[in-house]
């Protein structure tokens, strides 16, 4: 008896990438770790670029130009389109292309700049001038902050003239250079060569480290701790370093998100660890004292590189460590 001819070989279910070698989505844990890096490089430089504002009186074309009707789903179909056709408004905001399914994606962004060790780390346009400048022209630029203050002070209605603001405004701009000497100084300097060798693959963590900075949108302060945990790649950094390098970034107009991702970077780049974390939690009395005014709210930020960000129990026992009290 002849038995009936063979169809074709059905397909197998086996993923192609298990077949015939590694997932392409397997990236190597350097060109992971380069990302990561590069990634928040560009997000901190995108901070200090001009950006265009939103306008909300313009009428919302996202949504008006989709389809109307009931339908969640075609509502939303006419919107993806309308993303994908109309420009961003920065370029910043341009849809990025999907991230490898990690324990937590990647940051979207793509530029490559670095950190300038012979100069000034994420300097500002003016301060290569402030750090470079003769006993004369610092004291120049002293007096005209003076003259700045005590103008501030005739445009709110008092007197700068009386007893009590005589020297308000010599007191202020010496107060405002000191709280601002974070431009002034870089990473080299502050790291000083202490970055010894030491044979230890756990977790290092300094907690509590005391943040004070100053609000770059209303020139107030915000108050708060830093906790910063890494995992030495056979180098292990000075402790004292650590809150160093806080409070050198700390001491510029910040925000705390962009501060938070700094002290990352910085012992990333100094140390080439196999995880770093930073997590800060800070009181805004810009939040607290003017505007919605709730004295209570607590703002938290977190940073997490390598297998802080990519494992998720080394990420988890991280968090429950810092929490601890």
């Amino acid at each position: 008896m002849n038995s009936p001819p063979l169809g074709p070989k059905p397909k197998s279910a086996l993923p192609l990438h298990l077949a015939n070698g590694g997932s392409p989505l397997h990236e190597t844990k350097e060109s992971r770790d380069r990302k990561e890096r590069e990634n928040l490089f560009a997000s901190i430089k995108s901070a200090n670029t001009q950006r265009q504002p939103v306008d909300l009186n313009q009428p919302n074309e996202y949504f008006s130009r989709s389809a109307p009707g009931p339908s969640r789903g075609r509502a939303t179909s006419g919107i993806k389109d309308l993303l994908e056709e109309k420009p961003a408004r920065d370029p910043r905001d341009e849809i990025s292309p999907p991230t490898p399914s990690l324990s937590r994606p990647e940051s979207p962004y793509t530029q490559y700049p670095t950190i300038d060790f012979d100069g000034l780390s994420w300097p500002s346009v003016g301060t290569k001038a402030r750090l470079e400048a003769t006993p004369e022209e610092a004291e120049e630029r002293r007096h005209k902050l003076t003259g700045a203050v005590r103008t501030i002070l005739e445009c709110i209605g008092e007197d700068p003239t009386r007893e009590g603001l005589l020297e308000t405004p010599d007191r202020y701009a010496k107060a405002l250079m000191f709280l601002t000497k974070g431009y002034e100084e870089n990473l080299r300097d502050i790291v000083n060569g202490a970055v010894f060798h030491e044979d230890h693959d756990e977790l290092v963590i300094v907690k509590d480290i005391e943040v004070f900075s100053m609000c770059e949108h209303h020139l107030v302060p915000f108050i708060g701790k830093m906790h910063v945990g890494y995992i030495p790649n056979r180098r292990v950094i000075g402790l004292s370093k650590i809150a160093r390098i806080a409070e050198m970034f700390a001491r510029r107009l910040q925000l705390q998100e962009k501060l938070t991702k700094q002290v990352a970077l910085a012992l990333s780049e100094v140390l080439e660890p196999l995880g770093v974390g930073v997590v800060m939690e800070s009181s805004h009395l810009c939040m607290s004292m003017r505007g919605v005014q709730k004295t209570g709210s607590t703002t938290m930020t977190s940073c997490m590189l390598g297998r802080m960000r990519t494992t998720a129990k080394t990420r988890e026992e991280f968090l429950n460590l810092i929490g601890r009290r």
